[in-house]
């Protein structure tokens, strides 16, 4: 990722999109490495993924930023630009379960995750023990009913402070206000316990055992003001059978709720993600 610059352009479908933008990329001097695209004809919507070697930048990178607004305001394309030798800041948000923040810290001291995480929050004191083990600051906030609103605005500041680009919710067992999730938004990426639009809500493993489902699963998804209806990035499921209780569904289910969100977490680090109204269009990984 970090000898690149990634463009994600979207816009209404119409003839010429993609060979006038890639021509206008190409007269810079550019060495185009990788173009996805999709045309959603149902909704008459063109989407685009173009990965542009960063050796061939012919000036600074505001200056292309800016003679691409210029193109994007003539074409009427909405895009964000991604260089990526820029390395995310990422915030976790935990409660008491460890199964995905420890998959996450390990993916990340692997490399496999090109980001830094500078500090977890929890409004639990029990996972310290494991941000301890990967030398990240655990910041302890414990919240009630009569001080949530006080302890969402810490948290913020901490986001603020440690200048953060995207927040997990690597179950993290508590509803974000809608004003946190709109000053947020498509950047909080959250892991359901269920494979949504079923079972939704709380205790989805109680939810499954009592409609006796033969498969569960997980979903990552944008947090919205919406409690688990925000876009999809990620969804994977796993047979189980009569035998296991809610219980033992839950036990089941750790293993495919981790790799649901490290994926999810992996496509928007990568920009392979563009949000369209409540859907996602979520480009392949280049190999």
């Amino acid at each position: 990722m970090d000898n690149k610059i990634i463009f994600l352009i979207q816009c209404a479908d119409r003839r010429g999109i993609l060979s006038s933008t890639t021509t206008f990329f190409s007269d810079l001097g550019f060495n185009i490495l990788h173009c996805q695209q999709h045309t959603d004809a149902r909704e008459g919507r063109y989407f685009m993924r173009i990965e542009l070697d960063l050796a061939d930048l012919p000036s600074t990178r505001s200056d292309l930023e800016k003679r691409f607004a210029r193109f994007a305001e003539e074409h009427r394309l909405t895009w964000r630009c991604h260089w990526g030798d820029y390395r995310s800041r990422v915030a976790i948000l935990v409660s008491k379960t460890s199964h995905c923040l420890y998959d996450l810290l390990f993916h990340v001291s692997e490399g496999d995750l090109f980001c830094d995480i500078p500090l977890i929050i929890s409004n639990h004191p029990d996972l310290e023990s494991v941000a301890d083990q990967f030398r990240i600051p655990y910041y302890h906030l414990p919240v009630t009913k009569e001080t949530r609103e006080e302890q969402e605005a810490e948290i913020l500041r901490l986001l603020d402070r440690f200048d953060i680009d995207l927040v997990v919710l690597a179950r993290y067992m508590q509803i974000l206000s809608p004003s946190f999730t709109d000053t947020w938004h498509g950047r909080i990426i959250n892991i359901h316990h269920a494979f949504l639009p079923a079972f939704q809500g709380a205790n989805p493993y109680l939810q499954a055992y009592e409609r006796g489902v033969k498969m569960i699963g997980a979903t990552a998804h944008y947090a919205t003001e919406e409690l688990d209806r925000g876009p999809i990035i990620e969804q994977d499921v796993i047979r189980v059978s009569h035998e296991l209780d809610p219980s033992g569904l839950k036990n089941l289910g750790k293993d495919v709720e981790r790799r649901v969100l490290t994926k999810a977490v992996s496509a928007h680090l990568e920009s392979r993600v563009i949000i369209y109204r409540n859907r996602t269009i979520v480009f392949g990984p280049i190999v």
